[in-house]
């Protein structure tokens, strides 16, 4: 580490400054279901999915070579394309966080990397192969896999329980979330802490601290993990609220079944050095436990918004990443200027976020006001319930001469003299 530069050093910051902020963005992937279905309470089970992300840093390798050795052309590439790509992701998780959207930190990620690096030396930098086979394709089959194979489990785990006393299996459904939850928070450290071991890796070859092809040293791995860690006992609360409560009602049993689905196929595609998204993953069983019970509906207009965010995410934090490279290859006060407008913008973003907050006291209420506007920030109230919703669009109209409303109108009994008879809803 001897051999580390200033400006070496500031990337690998804000390569643990995005690793922090993808630990509290993507908490709700482990976490979100666990709580609203009561499985653990808030507080613990962030600190639980802190723990397990940190032992998952260590498990593997494979994801941080992808990125490292794999996914951008180590030759010509210059410190400061790293640091523009950082940039990038960090206010795209910021920004999607501060509107309660689940998106990719890893696609965040990655697009700011491609993009700066399109800005820096072309598209003789980008290994296409690698984008198409090891992040695009992953991305669309991974929700895809994850809430078939919700589904499936969901409907299976009813189809086994439907002659038991619901509230027996709750509870043992409830202690099935708490390990499943962990083993999602396990693979999560397993795959995104390693992005950012990816990075930093990148950044010391380019250096010429480390030669092409080299796997991160142990200190980059154990700080990655420890920045993780401490964004996910942070939690992302606003985030965990659209997972938990925004997408469909959960309850134990689908709670158990998206996240052991979510859980294996992000072990699956670590060990292949997939770098998938675990957002889309959990995101999809999520969706496809909410469709495995019957009468389950998912809230489309939350979906929507979520398909739009994934779909945004790689162009947005490249475009991004391009405009920050383009400031830094104007030399050192670029870098400086770049450097500033990312702590701005950053402060901004959590200033806007005060404004309606969020936390573990308030973080599965449903309730009108803050607490229950649709993913904790539109001042929309939250859409109406699954049996509702399902009533709703099948029910036939009230017919004529019924009561046209769950209240009716009882004229009450005149008050004092001089007094107007006053109504009673009822």
């Amino acid at each position: 580490m001897e051999h580390i530069t200033l400006l070496l050093a500031i990337v690998i910051a804000t390569a643990l400054v995005f690793d922090f902020t993808n630990g509290f963005h993507d908490t709700a992937n482990a976490m979100a279901t666990t709580i609203s279905t009561g499985a653990l309470k808030p507080k613990t089970a962030v600190a639980m999915s802190a723990v397990l992300n940190l032992v998952g840093a260590f498990l593997s390798v494979e994801v941080a070579k992808t990125i490292s050795g794999g996914l951008i052309n180590e030759e010509g590439i210059r410190t400061e394309v790293i640091f523009a790509a950082l940039v990038g992701a960090i206010l795209w998780n910021l920004l999607t966080w501060l509107l309660g959207l689940p998106s990719s930190s890893s696609h965040a990620l990655f697009g700011g990397l491609i993009g700066a690096t399109l800005m820096s030396v072309g598209a003789s930098g980008v290994n296409g192969g690698v984008v198409v086979t090891k992040i695009l394709i992953p991305a669309l089959a991974a929700p895809l896999v994850a809430g078939v194979a919700a589904l499936l489990a969901t409907r299976l785990t009813f189809r086994l329980g439907r002659h038991t006393d619901d509230k027996a299996t709750a509870k043992g459904y409830r202690a099935g979330q708490i390990a499943s939850a962990g083993l999602v928070s396990l693979a999560h450290g397993t795959n995104d802490a390693q992005k950012t071991m990816g990075v930093i890796t990148l950044a010391l070859v380019t250096g010429g601290v480390l030669a092409p092809g080299a796997n991160p040293p142990l200190w980059v791995i154990v700080s990655a993990g420890v920045a993780i860690a401490l964004g996910t006992y942070l939690g992302g609360w606003r985030i965990i609220r659209t997972m938990g409560t925004g997408l469909t009602d959960l309850r134990p049993q689908q709670g158990f079944a998206a996240q052991t689905s979510a859980a294996t196929v992000i072990l699956a595609s670590s060990h292949l050095g997939f770098s998938l998204s675990t957002t889309q993953s959990c995101s999809g069983a999520v969706m496809g436990a909410g469709l495995g019970r019957k009468g389950g509906v998912v809230r489309w207009s939350t979906a929507t918004r979520m398909f739009v965010a994934w779909g945004l995410t790689l162009p947005a934090a490249g475009l991004v990443a391009a405009g920050a490279e383009f400031l830094t290859g104007q030399g050192t006060w670029g870098v400086t200027v770049v450097a500033v407008l990312l702590v701005a913008s950053s402060g901004a973003i959590w200033y806007a976020s005060r404004r309606k907050p969020v936390d573990h006291t308030n973080v599965t209420e449903t309730g009108a006001g803050t607490a229950g506007t649709d993913a904790g920030t539109t001042g929309v109230p939250e859409p109406a319930g699954v049996v509702t919703t399902a009533v709703a669009a099948v029910a036939p109209p009230p017919v004529a001469g019924t009561a046209q409303d769950l209240s009716a109108t009882i004229q009450a009994p005149a008050g004092p003299a001089g007094e107007p008879a006053r109504t009673a809803s009822v």
